[in-house]
């Protein structure tokens, strides 16, 4: 009987919101306003995160900045025709950056920010909670980068980030409508059992990472006084909980049943690789007059390589299992332009196109990613020379799943079949469950941000 909660137990260890849902494109308060373009731009100290090879093109000896969103997202699960939609706490990607010069061609810098961050809250009681209740993402980089101008015009620059992060995720163990066909044949009477929707048992799972080492690189041509291209890879990370922590709780009469087996999850560690995808952007950037810019940018995320979770339980080494996600690669298309009204005003507006790279048929509530529009606009305001006040705007319209369909193995069956081989099946038990609805998304991320230079 052991063995049948544990193989059940292992399936809820999807920690897939480390993945597309989760990515922060939202580096900067003032580039955001441009639609998060910039690598084919100097952008002083940000260029470190957008393209180490714009940073030796600043042109002051130091610059110091930072900004921060306020990410306000809400998702809905339409499921057997009733909406369900999650109730979500503001979420605060950031970064702060500084860059000073060297020599007369060379820079360097250091960034910290945050690459991965958010969270999602659908209750403890609703008809997906077998697959999610919530989940809260983090993730934070530190990046030191050296940046060298070649010759006038063409630079390179490369750095190194350290990375970092942890998980906190709750979902339901299984659904009170297969437990109450076994709480039936217990002899349980009627108004004990479970409203389909309740969760009799879930659990929490808590993990920090440790850390992981990556890297990125840049160029930036200006080819002439109109035109610029650049480019900047940043490499893969994959961050590695060793040791997390799992919690089990019970919603009624079920813990009188599942505790004996249960609890023994709370005396167990948890490991689980997390993916950081690599990210390629390449650009180009165009200045009609100089009160004009306007850029085009193109990302690819390369999701490709996460095809399954690999989860591993401390001395159940026979328990570990390969959870598929059939992720594929996506692409991201920015545009944007700022215009300058005055020496001390500049106006920006700007579009993302973010591509989904989830397999429909292996989708999951705790990650409802979608293609995702984003429209942008922001301004600059210079009260004192050196000092900028960013201000940017974004809206997050995600162009809606169908049918999205996520499975689980149901814990149910297991239990039936430790109680009595072939109970489950007179019970009309199915070893796996599905939960097939359709999803919507949009986000509203307001940002704030300030630079000074000299």
């Amino acid at each position: 009987m052991k063995k049948g909660f544990f193989l059940g137990v292992l399936t809820l260890c999807s920690i897939t919101a480390w993945g597309e849902g989760y990515q922060v494109n939202t580096y900067s308060a003032r580039q955001q306003g441009m639609g998060m373009t910039g690598v084919a731009t100097p952008l002083g100290s940000e260029s470190v995160i957008f393209n180490p090879g714009a940073l030796a093109q600043m042109s002051d000896r130091f610059q110091i900045s930072g900004s921060v969103s306020a990410t306000s997202a809400h998702a809905s699960a339409t499921y057997d025709g009733v909406k369900y939609q999650s109730d979500n706490g503001i979420s605060t990607p950031m970064n702060i950056s500084a860059a000073f010069r060297i020599y007369d061609n060379f820079y360097g810098g250091i960034s910290f920010f945050t690459p991965a961050g958010s969270g999602i809250n659908w209750g403890e009681n609703w008809p997906g909670a077998v697959l999610n209740q919530s989940v809260t993402i983090k993730a934070f980089a530190v990046q030191p980068t050296l940046s060298w101008e070649i010759i006038k015009g063409l630079s390179v620059g490369a750095g190194v980030s350290v990375n970092w992060g942890n998980v906190d995720l709750n979902k339901a163990l299984m659904t009170g409508s297969s437990l109450n066909r076994l709480l039936a044949a217990q002899g349980v009477p009627q108004e004990a059992m479970y409203a389909p929707e309740v969760a009799p048992a879930s659990v929490n799972l808590n993990g920090k990472s440790g850390l992981a080492v990556g890297w990125t690189a840049g160029a930036l041509w200006q080819i002439n006084k109109r035109w610029s291209i650049g480019a900047m890879f940043r490499s893969k990370t994959t961050l590695k909980v060793a040791k997390g922590a799992a919690a089990v709780s019970y919603n009624g009469i079920a813990e009188q049943m599942l505790a004996p087996v249960l609890d023994n999850l709370n005396h167990t560690n948890f490991s689980a690789s997390l993916p950081e995808p690599y990210v390629f952007t390449a650009g180009v950037a165009f200045r009609p007059d100089s009160r004009w810019l306007i850029e085009a940018d193109v990302q690819l995320n390369g999701w490709g390589a996460y095809k399954t979770l690999d989860i591993e339980f401390a001395e159940l080494e026979s328990f570990n299992q390969h959870l598929t996600k059939n992720y594929h690669n996506a692409m991201t298309y920015k545009a944007g332009a700022q215009f300058s009204v005055t020496r001390r005003l500049d106006v920006r507006a700007g579009l993302m196109v973010d591509c989904s790279p989830c397999d429909i048929n292996h989708y999951n509530p705790e990650t409802p990613a979608q293609t995702r529009v984003e429209p942008a606009v922001g301004f600059s305001f210079k009260p004192l020379k050196g000092l900028s006040i960013d201000f940017s705007f974004m809206y997050v319209h995600g162009c809606g799943v169908k049918n999205g369909t996520g499975q689980y193995d149901d814990m149910v069956y297991k239990i039936a079949e430790g109680i009595n081989p072939g109970l489950a099946q007179v019970l009309g038990l199915s070893p796996q469950g599905t939960f097939k609805a359709d999803y919507k998304v949009h986000a509203f991320i307001p940002a704030l941000g300030l630079s000074y230079s000299f």
